[in-house]
């Protein structure tokens, strides 16, 4: 939910929430409130508390039943009844977004997401990383002096700083390639998500 209320902010603008679920500001005419999006947040807390209302309960109790047990019903109902009702809106909230995706993709270009590829792909050909570090730092720098990117740099300017940079430096850094090299179980790779998704789907399956 806090990215989805982050992204929907009039600074981010990565997503449009469907009218279905958020409604218009009482004061501002022009503002929509990603208010699901904040209930189920809000949600969290509730869901929380039946956590620790249920540890309180069970504290000290020996071995065997006891009747403080019958206590347990009424926060572990509510809890599953809370968290299925959150999904089912969630659900259905996704599944109308609207994902602004040039804009996120300028965003990481503006934010040099890439910049730690382009120092990675020095060390890759034989640069000490803190060499490698301190020359692609320089040339963000040179970027935000130009005002562009570091995929729009020619590359006479990287072959300045490094004789190590070749033409498919641009390819090392495309956003991309940048996303696909992430691999590991929760990174943004589409193999790592495509795995995570797997086991997620196999999760529910078992359910």
């Amino acid at each position: 939910s806090e990215e989805i209320i982050l992204w929907n902010s009039n600074e981010y603008q990565f997503v449009e929430i469907d009218d279905a679920y958020s409604t218009g500001s009482s004061i501002m005419p022009q503002k929509k409130n990603p208010d699901i999006a904040e209930l189920v947040r809000g949600k969290t807390g509730r869901v929380y508390g039946a956590l620790q209302a249920l540890l309180t309960t069970m504290k000290g109790i020996p071995l065997a039943y006891n009747k403080d047990m019958q206590e347990d019903k009424e926060w572990a109902f509510d809890a599953m009844d809370t968290a299925k009702g959150c999904l089912a809106l969630f659900a259905g909230m996704l599944r109308t977004m609207e994902f602004r995706r040039e804009r996120m993709e300028q965003s990481a270009k503006d934010g040099f997401t890439n910049a730690t590829d382009a120092a990675d792909y020095l060390v890759n050909r034989g640069v000490p990383f803190r060499d490698a570090h301190g020359i692609v730092g320089r040339l963000v720098l040179l970027c935000i002096e130009k005002g562009i990117a570091l995929d729009e740099l020619p590359l006479e300017e990287y072959r300045k700083l490094s004789p190590k940079f070749e033409e498919d430096i641009y390819d090392a850094i495309s956003l991309k390639t940048c996303v696909d090299k992430r691999t590991t179980i929760g990174a943004p790779g589409r193999k790592a998500m495509e795995e995570v998704l797997k086991i997620y789907h196999q999760a529910m399956d078992c359910g």
